[in-house]
């Protein structure tokens, strides 16, 4: 069960999102009117479920992903199976990703059906356990339905996105008078500072997000203490083999759609001190810092991994 505080922590996050869109939002129709901007939103909206259907066609694609073989993956196949009946959520299809990043996401769509893939590099990296752990987390994400939530949480950020770029273009090339572009580039401004603002807020609620798939993770293990570990261990596991092979010249950043992923491997290195460097960097992804989530895992374990 995620803590009290992370789920309090998540409402009041979304709750800001919404509030301060409905406020701008309120504003802007107030200042020009109904018609153009619900057009904005009604198209930036529509734009946002397209992608959310095709996007799992897509990241089949770029992540060259195939259906989980029943005879080679017959172990993995049935360990999802048990772990999703545990959790009390339909059994995703396993998919493998041919990419040698360990790695791992859950993705899908009313179209294609939730799926969870690990990555070949994720297979060859971690053991059994640490394996399972990993899958738990994104058997987490779908029952917390966080496509769903992230996609609803990043529609407010694009309607403001797309208002302020149309009326920066209408300020700077419309043909109207001159006071008349002088406000839209005014409108525009205002409407991309809204979206950087929400867009922080949509960051950190992806981050805690992660944290609360990680708990979910902890629940299905046999005790807190085993299922902590396990996922600690795994992710220690991803963030160090992902610098070996930046190392060794071998690594494959992986292409686009990083909030779908265990951890954002391109973030990783070998230092373990969170400097503030690290700290501002953590405020614009879509993860938290790998050794800040090993060290939640290790109080809500009661362990030591670190």
């Amino acid at each position: 069960m995620a803590s009290i505080k992370l789920k309090i922590s998540m409402i009041l996050v979304l709750g800001a999102i919404i509030s301060i869109s409905t406020l701008a939002f309120a504003l802007l129709l107030d200042v020009l009117g109904v018609g153009d901007l619900l057009t904005l939103a009604v198209l930036s909206v529509g734009f946002n479920l397209l992608q959310w259907l095709l996007a799992p066609y897509l990241i089949n694609v770029l992540y060259r992903v195939k259906e989980a073989d029943p005879t080679i993956h017959s172990d993995l196949i049935y360990t999802v199976k048990r772990l999703a009946a545990k959790a009390g959520i339909p059994t995703p299809k396993l998919m493998i990703a041919d990419i040698s990043v360990p790695n791992a996401f859950a993705y899908g769509s009313p179209l294609t059906g939730n799926m969870v893939a690990v990555t070949r590099g994720l297979l060859e990296t971690l053991n059994e356990d640490e394996v399972e752990s990993v899958l738990g987390h994104e058997l987490g994400h779908l029952k917390h339905r966080d496509v769903q939530v992230m996609m609803f949480a990043s529609v407010l950020p694009s309607i403001f996105y797309l208002i302020g770029r149309s009326a920066l273009y209408f300020g700077a090339y419309g043909r109207d008078e001159r006071e008349s572009r002088g406000g839209a580039l005014v409108l525009g401004i205002f409407a991309l500072i809204i979206y950087w603002i929400l867009s922080l807020f949509v960051l950190y609620l992806s981050r805690l997000r992660e944290y609360y798939a990680d708990e979910f993770s902890v629940s299905l293990a046999p005790s807190p203490a085993e299922g902590a570990k396990r996922l600690a261990k795994a992710l220690l596991k991803i963030s160090n083999k992902a610098v070996r092979l930046k190392e060794r010249g071998e690594y494959e950043s992986p292409p686009g759609f990083k909030a779908l992923l265990i951890a954002d491997t391109d973030a990783v290195k070998t230092n373990r001190r969170i400097s503030l460097t690290d700290q501002i960097f953590e405020l614009f992804s879509t993860h938290p810092n790998i050794i800040k989530r090993i060290k939640h895992l290790e109080e809500i374990g009661g362990i030591k991994i670190l």
